[in-house]
């Protein structure tokens, strides 16, 4: 062989690796192309999931929140039909009283009725009102018939220690006698005996 044949041959092989390296640099940009076409697939394949799950978790809340709020609202009207009741019942009681007033002191019976025409009006503004009427309405009547106001708070005072009274079970602990000397001479009694 000579130097001319070497020369051709090894130009051949150059050229072959040359075209054997453009066709791995190719082949390998293709994969690359198709890495990256995959990766930016899958991110956009997760990023609905997420958002789908995302609005899934948000309806979810949505729903407790609102069954919650209802439970909540329906609760609220319950306590205020019965404390729209217990007012009606305190009217009624109040008005017992400007009976008993009648004859000694009708001024008094006059105004403890116009009482108890108050708290059946704000019985009913508590059943079919809302609770900023009700403070609304409370803090005018204050202001336009003070001494109302105050008597109606003072026979309120003593309706609730009755209620919360009556409510109360049997006392637990033992009567005590109203003179302490009458149990330290009894049980002295019985000592001498």
């Amino acid at each position: 062989m000579t130097d001319l044949d070497l020369t051709k041959k090894t130009n051949f092989t150059s050229n072959q690796n040359t075209g054997s390296s453009q066709n791995l640099k190719d082949q390998m940009a293709d994969a690359g192309a198709e890495v990256k076409q995959r990766a930016g697939d899958a991110l956009q394949a997760s990023t609905d999931v997420a958002r789908d799950k995302f609005k899934e978790a948000a309806d979810t809340a949505k729903d407790v929140a609102s069954a919650t709020a209802e439970q909540i609202e329906g609760q609220a009207r319950d306590k205020q039909r019965s404390g729209a009741d217990f007012m009606g019942r305190l009217a009624g009681n109040i008005r017992e009283a400007a009976r008993a007033f009648e004859s000694d002191a009708p001024f008094a019976a006059r105004g403890i009725n116009s009482a108890a025409e108050y708290v059946d009006d704000a019985a009913e503004k508590i059943r079919n009102g809302s609770l900023r009427d009700i403070v609304d309405g409370a803090t005018d009547f204050a202001r336009r018939q003070p001494a109302a106001f105050l008597g109606i708070s003072v026979l309120a005072g003593f309706a609730a220690i009755r209620f919360l009274r009556a409510s109360g079970g049997p006392s637990s602990s033992p009567k005590q006698p109203d003179n302490p000397w009458q149990q330290s001479s009894s049980s002295h009694r019985s000592n001498m005996s």
